[in-house]
């Protein structure tokens, strides 16, 4: 099978990810600097444009505009919470002929939950490793 399959472009690939990564951030941005100019602080702009990457990915994700985005863009809409709206999202939406309980409520954190699990031991794990060297070091 190896011998058969296509060698995928990495470097294409490279490239492309950076740029929709990139983009993303960028659209970021651009949010951030949009709610600034409309009087909020800091703190509230940095809620708001979080808040709005996560509602618009997960409405493309819901209406199937995200997952045909994804086929070209790759790996570049896993910018952490695009991804993880999309994450979250995507399994609700496949199994959501099975109902609200046994489908949807079920499956909404088949993909997130692990990155949940992990993410968060990691966090805790870096944090105890940090907390260590400020303590030797200092």
């Amino acid at each position: 099978v190896k011998a058969k399959a296509k060698p995928a472009p990495m470097g294409k690939n490279l490239v492309v990810a950076c740029l929709v990564g990139g983009g993303i951030c960028l659209v970021g941005q651009a949010l951030l600097d949009g709610y600034a100019s409309l009087g909020l602080d800091l703190t509230q702009a940095k809620t708001a444009v979080s808040i709005t990457l996560i509602f618009v990915t997960a409405l493309l994700t819901g209406i199937g505009v995200f997952d045909r985005f994804v086929k070209h863009a790759g790996a570049g809409t896993l910018v952490p919470i695009t991804g993880f709206a999309n994450a979250v999202v995507a399994p609700a939406m496949e199994f959501k002929q099975e109902g609200m309980i046994t489908g949807t409520a079920a499956k909404l954190f088949t993909v997130a939950g692990p990155v949940l699990v992990y993410g968060i031991s990691a966090s805790v794990v870096y944090g105890v490793v940090l907390y260590i060297a400020q303590r030797v070091g200092g």
